[in-house]
């Protein structure tokens, strides 16, 4: 078993691939290709992206395991 996230995945995802690689609707999908921030990758009419840029962008996004400051805290 490969530990690399998404291992089974081609290296550029369209809408339906990005969609089931992340358990969304493909109306979801959608909504992440044209955020402003998310790395997409237009050819001609198409928006995809590729999937190392895909695990930076979740990695990015995803909450990090350090205690946050609370109003409290200092």
């Amino acid at each position: 078993m490969s530990k690399e996230p998404f291992a089974n995945l081609p290296d550029v995802l369209n809408a339906k691939q990005l969609a089931e690689a992340l358990h969304l609707s493909k109306a979801g999908a959608y909504n992440l290709l044209n955020a402003d921030d998310f790395p997409t990758l237009k050819i001609g009419g198409r928006k995809l992206v590729i999937k190392q840029d895909l695990l930076l962008w979740l990695k990015k996004h995803t909450n990090s395991q350090e205690p946050r400051k609370t109003e409290n805290s200092q």
